[in-house]
């Protein structure tokens, strides 16, 4: 067979017919996914859902409200953090064209066309995205809502520390620092000065002095990193028996664990029961939402009677505060002391466990290999409507495992050579054993070929087969 030569210059063809168009397999989890959206009838409750945004018979067709959603679920299900960059990988995909429905001779939507639409819908429109798979989930048997569990992690903002400016006077950090200098006596300070007047001055990353003039949404706040960095701060329900992601929330950086969590449990608990009586088929269960797992974070006299108050028993780590006065606080007390005496027996310890593993899991596939640990949208409106279809995608991917048994495509990549690798080592293991076998043998037992203490053969001589080190 001769080698061939490839053409110095490509001339293409002027026509070409469709059938002689390369038709590439699907993906089987975007095949399989897209058997699980038609299967709860995605598209056309989506577009009901969306039909009170636009007009009829006025302009153009704009881009289907089931491909913008599908997009926004590709940039979680292949860990892509930009609008930008989820349109350059749909453009460059067939088995991703194929999902969205394009034929390659279809240009797919551009990223200026996801920021449109997202600016279109409102928050609601795109929970009810979140409501619809959720109910999907319940149908399965993947969402119990008994058993709850709540955390909270930092998102990096789409703002720069070195922009912010004085909420008072607009002053940018550099023309405050010139201007202490030069209040401290320093007429023309250098940037050491500055540096060595700013190290030790307190107070100086006040979120109530300062603002970023493009996101006022953004806070300063130390990332898990130790870093400090302008942040917003999303906050995960939990099904602790499912590991179903019940709400996902979106606050100031600067609020604490809890001033937030109760917002963010009766948000979940609104979606769950929302999500099961728009079936008109079956009531509200008895035991939704009884029990609520969270870390020493959230322990406080307010939240836990708060929660109490809404009927939900609390297991939150408790910190070591000494002893206290409950003089004026019966109340207080009483929920303490009964969270005490749950967290210490043995099943307030195994929530807490599994506290641990099922909503840092949800956080790891959201922000790690999802793709939204730093942020690329300005506003909490903009960055909570990305975060819920991100949460969607988390809960498709629970039900895709019940399915096909893996949550995201990227696992089937793995899969193949994972298997092989197991096979090559069963198989170099088996031909050991006899080798193995006849080296113990003929070694005999070396416990009683050591020498005495006294004898003078030496442990390390090479005739004896011992080595100095033993």
């Amino acid at each position: 067979m001769s080698m061939g030569h490839r053409k110095a210059e490509f001339q293409g063809r002027m026509f070409i017919a469709v059938s002689e168009l390369p038709a590439a397999a699907g993906h089987p989890f975007y095949e399989k996914l897209n058997q699980a959206l038609r299967a709860m009838d995605f598209d056309r409750r989506v577009e009901d859902q969306c039909r009170l945004f636009y007009k009829e018979a006025v302009g153009r067709n704009s881009i289907p409200p089931g491909v913008y959603f599908r997009m926004l679920l590709i940039g979680y299900f292949e860990g892509i953090d930009s609008e930008r960059g989820i349109a350059w990988r749909v453009a460059d995909s067939l088995a991703l064209r194929r999902f969205l429905g394009y034929d390659l001779q279809e240009s797919t939507p551009d990223h200026s066309s996801l920021s449109r639409i997202r600016w279109r819908l409102d928050p609601e429109t795109h929970a009810e995205v979140f409501r619809m798979i959720l109910l999907a989930l319940q149908e399965a048997g993947l969402v119990k809502g008994q058993i709850i569990g709540v955390d909270a992690t930092t998102l990096e903002a789409n703002a720069a520390m070195r922009s912010i400016v004085r909420r008072d006077t607009g002053q940018s950090y550099q023309e405050y620092l010139e201007q202490l200098a030069k209040n401290a006596g320093i007429e023309s300070p250098t940037r050491s000065d500055l540096a060595k007047l700013d190290k030790k001055r307190k107070g100086k990353g006040s979120n109530e002095d300062w603002e970023h003039p493009h996101d006022k949404d953004a806070r300063i706040a130390k990332m898990k990193d130790g870093r400090t960095h302008l942040a917003h701060k999303a906050e995960h329900v939990v099904d602790l028996q499912t590991g179903a992601l019940l709400g996902v929330s979106l606050h100031g950086a600067d609020q604490g664990d809890t001033q937030t969590i109760v917002p963010s449990v009766e948000a979940a608990f609104e979606h769950v029961s929302q999500a099961i009586e728009s079936t008109g088929s079956q009531p509200l269960p008895e035991k939704l939402f009884e029990a609520v797992v969270t870390d020493k974070g959230y322990h406080s006299n307010e939240s836990l009677v708060a929660l109490q108050e809404l009927g939900l028993r609390t297991y939150a780590s408790e910190p070591e505060r000494g002893q206290r006065r409950w003089e004026e606080q019966p109340q207080a007390q009483k929920a303490v002391y009964a969270n005490r005496r749950r967290v210490r027996g043995q099943r307030g310890k195994r929530l807490l466990r599994l506290r641990g593993e099922l909503v840092e899991r949800s956080n790891a596939h959201m922000y790690e290999t999802g793709g939204m640990r730093r942020t690329h949208l300005q506003g909490h409106e903009n960055i909570l409507k990305r975060l819920i279809v991100h949460a969607a995608g988390f809960n498709l991917g629970l039900l895709m495992r019940s399915v096909l048994g893996i949550g995201k495509p990227r696992r089937l990549q793995d899969f193949p050579g994972l298997l092989l690798a197991l096979i090559f080592w069963l198989y170099g293991l088996l031909q050991t054993l006899p080798d193995l076998r006849q080296r113990l043998t003929a070694l005999g037992n070396p416990i009683a070929r050591v020498p005495p203490p006294n004898s003078d053969e030496k442990l390390g001589s090479p005739e004896n087969g011992y080595c100095s080190t033993g």
